[in-house]
């Protein structure tokens, strides 16, 4: 599907209202509720959202938009693919509950495809690339020695394309895209893309799932 036939279905839920963005910066949620913060984007972040929603430790995901800047971050200009941002989720997580590595699995072998360039299932275009934006130096190197890790075991067929760079900014996407799977399950692209998913999740990771 898409980004403009999914902005078609969506923005009826909004009243043809696009909500004015407002940037979270670096480490500001990590600060204002004591967790940390982690940044991903791989693909339609409906489904990444939903995903990191049922990780156990996890108690907030954003979903917006990462690697552009203020002026364009809306979902209409985003869905052109011209201005450099990703779909993303900011996953607000307790460390002592669920480390960095972990949601790094769950990014990588639930959340999306690592191998798909530029895409994701039915839909194509940079803003659906796969990154992972690193915040510090330490989420950097967990990054980085993560890939290297999976590459070394031949964990997926086909190379894994996920970059890794720094968050500059994140920006919320629109409040009709907040929480978009659990308010929405029966949307036939929610069903057939990322329903999968969650059973995925609770299948191979039975530690991390909550419902």
């Amino acid at each position: 599907m898409t980004s403009r036939t999914k902005w078609i279905l969506t923005v009826l839920l909004a009243g043809g209202v696009l909500f004015a963005l407002t940037p979270i910066g670096v480490s500001a949620e990590a600060a204002g509720n004591g967790g940390a913060t982690a940044v991903f984007s791989g693909g339609c972040f409906w489904g990444v959202d939903g995903v990191f929603k049922h990780v156990k430790g996890v108690s907030k995901v954003v979903s917006g938009y990462a690697g552009g800047t203020a002026d364009t971050a809306n979902y209409e200009t985003v869905g052109t693919g011209t201005t450099g941002h990703a779909e993303s989720v900011q996953v607000t997580y307790d460390p002592s509950k669920v480390s960095y590595d972990d949601l790094l699995k769950v990014f990588f072998f639930v959340a999306h495809d690592p191998t798909e360039l530029n895409r994701q299932g039915p839909d194509s275009g940079t803003q659906y690339r796969s990154s992972i934006f690193y915040e510090n130096g330490d989420q950097k190197k967990m990054a980085d020695d993560y890939i290297a890790q999976l590459e070394r075991k031949h964990s997926f067929l086909k190379p894994i394309v996920t970059k890794v760079v720094p968050l500059t900014a994140f920006y919320p996407a629109e409040d009709y895209h907040q929480n978009y799977l659990a308010l929405h399950p029966d949307n036939p692209y929610i069903v057939v893309n990322d329903m999968p998913k969650l059973e995925r999740l609770r299948q191979d990771f039975p530690g991390l799932y909550q419902p």
